[in-house]
């Protein structure tokens, strides 16, 4: 899995099923849903509030989608 930060929020599968909002290097999810759609919507809701990365994972917990919502850590120029 990717490097979790304080600077990101990550939808993560939950090992009993449904899915988990975890700050970057948190134990303890900030939120858990039965649907992936439901836990990325409120996910980003909070990534936005908080001006963090948001990482989508899959079912193996790859990293499928992310969004930056503040910290964008590439310079772009233009």
């Amino acid at each position: 899995m990717s490097k979790r930060g304080p600077d990101t929020h990550h939808v993560v599968p939950n090992p009993q099923g449904g899915w988990d909002i975890r700050r970057g290097g948190a134990e303890r999810a900030a939120g858990h849903f039965d649907h992936k759609a439901d836990a990325v919507d409120r996910g980003r809701q909070i990534s936005r509030n908080a001006g963090t990365e948001f990482k989508i994972h899959d079912r193996e917990g790859r990293i499928r989608q992310s969004d930056s919502h503040g910290h964008d850590p590439r310079k772009i120029k233009g």
